[in-house]
């Protein structure tokens, strides 16, 4: 349930270059772009309204250099530097890091054949890859070792089920999650915001 984690504050990483080619990066990596770079700042500015001048907040990151490129941008406003945690890395793609879509189903027919390919499931079927069990365990973990309130620069999949988590949601409650970069996404009493300039 929502009450058993403190308030957070979660950040996808700006727009990168495999963002605008469509590629699936998982634990690789590609820098950011101009455009994820002032959506960076933009969550900077977000921040500034609602948490600056507070000293009862941490600041945490996934160690991926998008997600720290991010939080470097976004947490200046505040004079803060977030502490890298592994968990909070996006999830793994396997044999598909690297590759677009078109690669993924021409390359893997018979893997995605049955899977819906428009739905969130089927990211969790990659060869190698990391399953929803494992991902929702780590985390979990995270989210229950928090000693107050957060500030969180992740990722897309990585922010959906931290979300998910935080308000209690399970299997398709996480999947209905909207994404989004440039935003900041504050959830507290039970309740998530989507704060965007």
């Amino acid at each position: 349930m929502a009450d058993k984690y403190p308030e957070i504050f979660v950040l996808r990483h700006g727009q990168t270059e495999w963002n605008v080619e469509g590629r699936f990066q998982g634990r690789m990596n590609s820098e950011l772009t101009a455009k994820g770079r002032a959506q960076a700042g933009m969550q900077g500015e977000l921040l500034a309204e609602v948490a600056k001048g507070r000293n009862d907040i941490a600041a945490h990151c996934s160690p991926q250099k998008r997600a720290m490129h991010t939080a470097r941008i976004a947490l200046d406003p505040l004079g803060m530097v977030a502490a890298q945690d592994a968990r909070l890395c996006e999830i793994s793609f396997g044999a598909w890091e690297g590759l677009n879509f078109e690669q993924i189903t021409t390359g893997w027919s018979e893997h995605v054949k049955h899977a819906d390919m428009n739905g969130f499931d089927w990211q969790f079927q990659s060869p190698g890859g990391e399953s929803f069990d494992v991902m929702r365990a780590r985390i979990e973990g995270f989210l229950t070792s928090l000693k107050g309130p957060s500030i969180i620069v992740t990722h897309g999949i990585t922010s959906r089920i931290l979300r998910g988590v935080w308000l209690g949601h399970v299997g398709n409650e996480i999947a209905s999650l909207g994404g989004g970069q440039g935003c900041v996404y504050h959830l507290r009493d039970g309740q998530q915001v989507m704060l965007q300039g």
